[in-house]
């Protein structure tokens, strides 16, 4: 359950566009990106600004030595908002098949500019970071939802004039 006082608690209360999964699903695809795709470059030190929410997208590298989660430390790694939003698409897909769309719209996400708000809504409470050069807007109309959770999933009907296989 989630604790009344965390700060996505208040940010639900305050904007109610997106169910509390839609956020956990950014944060996991995130994740997904950075583990399983590959994705984000180390940041230079050169990248970060002292101004407003400057930062960045954070995941956790093991040590050399690999002695497990508590020898591990924080690799400074960015995804920019396309990359991010193709590795929600993928992800989506991984998680729930033909089913991705439904899943997504149910959640109130119907387009890559819904996935930037839920990642600025995010950095505004301070639960993920950016750099100077990331914008909202870097967001809008990555993918069209409907090619992109559809052309994947088409069905095919055998040809009936192959024999059967035994």
């Amino acid at each position: 359950m989630l604790d009344p006082e965390h700060p996505i608690a208040e940010l639900l209360r305050r904007d109610d566009r997106y169910h509390f999964d839609a956020y956990v699903f950014v944060f996991e695809s995130l994740r997904y990106a950075q583990d399983k795709l590959g994705m984000g470059r180390d940041l230079d030190i050169g990248d970060l600004s002292s101004g407003d929410l400057d930062a960045k997208f954070l995941v956790d590298e093991p040590s050399e030595e690999g002695d497990g989660p508590a020898e591990h430390h924080e690799a400074e790694r960015h995804i920019t908002g396309q990359e991010l939003c193709e590795a929600m698409r993928l992800f989506a897909h991984e998680q729930f098949g033909y089913l991705a769309k439904n899943v997504l719209n149910h959640w109130g996400i119907a387009s890559t500019g819904d996935f930037g708000d839920i990642v600025f809504n995010l950095i505004e409470i301070e639960q993920m970071r950016k750099t100077s050069r990331d914008r909202r807007e870097d967001f809008e109309d990555v993918f069209d939802f409907d090619e992109g959770f559809q052309h994947n999933f088409q069905f095919t009907v055998p040809d009936s004039s192959e024999e059967p296989r035994q």
